[in-house]
């Protein structure tokens, strides 16, 4: 097992739903460790940078109305297979395939409001964490 750094980001329908905690506790008790965390309110640039790799899809203008529609917190975690444990705990993007016991799968309603957002590679955690936190 290797020691990686991810960023894993509760959006605005986690926020709103006052699930911060919930998302926090979860990857505390699994044993991460929360390296920085900032709530802030997405602009339009930092949206478009995030999402870059959809520009031109049909959902793409759907992502960057949601991510801007209110505050998310913007998290820096660390461990042991960082990445992949967080993965495994977030769930399948669709909350309505996700296992239950995942975070997806026990608040999430729908793939366009799915909670929480989390590096897929450590190229992205790379990627995301220069971008949300300078």
């Amino acid at each position: 097992m290797a020691h990686e750094d991810t960023f894993i980001m509760v959006k605005p329908d986690g926020v709103r739903r006052r699930l911060v905690g919930e998302v926090i506790s979860r990857f505390e008790a699994k044993g991460l460790d929360l390296c920085r965390l900032e709530m802030v309110l997405p602009d339009s640039a930092i949206a478009a940078a995030h999402y870059a790799e959809h520009e031109g899809k049909p959902f793409y203008d759907g992502l960057i109305d949601f991510i801007t529609s209110g505050p998310v917190v913007a998290m820096h975690w660390s461990g042991e297979s960082a990445i992949t444990v967080a993965r495994a705990m977030m769930g399948v993007t669709d909350p309505a395939l996700a296992r239950p016991g995942t975070i997806r799968g026990d608040f999430g309603l729908q793939v366009g409001e799915n909670i929480v957002h989390g590096s897929d590679s450590p190229e992205s955690a790379d990627r995301e964490l220069a971008l949300w936190f300078p």
